[in-house]
């Protein structure tokens, strides 16, 4: 669905507050694989969207013109869906290549995935 917007710079991402229940939105790094949206909270699990995701994993995703009700969960560290995430990301934004060190801000950051539905 969001192929043809996988060029753009932001998405933005809309959660529910695990406290508040009201809407959040923020506006997001992301990358595009087999119809898979990954993100990377540079505030690790600290971050307030993470914490909303983990409660309740329905969100809103809108990538340009393109909106869609997803599905959002952390990625699992270690994993190679987790190596995949970063690289993407250090790639789109940083310039990673292969053979390359990941940047400081993709080896700590926390790999989200988000399915759309």
């Amino acid at each position: 669905m969001f192929e043809r917007v996988a060029d753009k710079d932001f998405a933005y991402l809309t959660t529910t507050g695990r406290r508040t229940g009201k809407d959040h939105t923020i506006e997001i790094w992301f990358s595009l694989h087999d119809g898979r949206i990954y993100m990377l909270s540079g505030g690790g699990d600290r971050a307030d969207w993470v914490k909303n995701v983990r409660k309740t994993p329905r969100v809103r995703l809108r990538i340009g013109t393109q909106t869609a009700a997803a599905t959002a969960r952390v990625v699992r560290a270690g994993t190679k869906e987790d190596e995949l995430a970063r690289q993407l990301l250090d790639g789109k934004y940083q310039g990673w290549r292969e053979g390359k060190r990941l940047s400081s801000w993709a080896r700590n950051a926390r790999p989200v995935a988000i399915e759309i539905s």
